[in-house]
């Protein structure tokens, strides 16, 4: 089962005399990943490495931030790999105390520190969500607002044409055959059903 954070969570550890910061967030596009570690940076100067990782769908990225190659960025990236979440970027924040960890050293911080942030965070199931489009005449429309709500899909404002109405629903993947089913029946085969997103949208 896939999960993502239920929002921002930060974790604190001393490390040898050196400070590290984890900063999580549940993000709903690669453009607010880039957003959040971009804002710890510039809100942080004085910080002596923003080492950071995201991961999202099947995109992921991660970065050293000036530490040795290997042992900031992707040990992040594979605890949030290995607690099996999506949609999450995390920024693990480090202030130099002035005693050198070493590569090992610095992969076990980095690392250790993300996972208990990541294992700490309220996280939820992350639920695959698809757009369906279709049209329905006006005699039909009454009982098609009746049964939305009932069917546990969410309906934008419907758009009318000459000939009826067109909807849009949000819905979970896994509903997306009873639906279709319901809305076919229930239309006796008018309604003109179609997947209006080929990439499943987050919850």
């Amino acid at each position: 089962m896939t999960q993502t954070l239920v929002g921002p969570f930060l974790l604190e550890r001393d490390i040898k005399k050196s400070r590290f910061l984890a900063r999580a967030i549940p993000i709903a596009s690669i453009a607010e990943a880039d957003a959040f570690i971009a804002s710890i940076a510039a809100a942080e100067p004085d910080a002596t490495h923003h080492c950071w990782a995201w991961q999202f769908g099947p995109h992921c990225r991660c970065h050293d931030a000036g530490e040795p190659s290997g042992t900031a960025g992707r040990p992040i990236l594979q605890v949030v790999v290995a607690q099996k979440l999506d949609r999450v970027a995390i920024v693990v924040s480090r202030w130099f105390g002035g005693i050198n960890l070493g590569a090992g050293g610095l992969v076990r911080a980095y690392a250790g520190t993300a996972a208990e942030c990541l294992r700490e965070a309220p996280k939820e199931e992350l639920i695959e969500r698809i757009r369906l489009g279709f049209h329905c005449p006006f005699s039909l429309l009454g009982i098609i607002q009746a049964r939305l709500p009932e069917w546990g899909v969410e309906a934008e404002p419907p758009v009318f044409d000459e000939n009826g109405a067109w909807f849009q629903l949000l819905l979970p993947q896994a509903l997306q055959q009873d639906v279709c089913a319901k809305l076919t029946d229930l239309t006796s085969g008018q309604a003109d059903i179609r997947l209006i997103e080929d990439e499943p949208t987050p919850a």
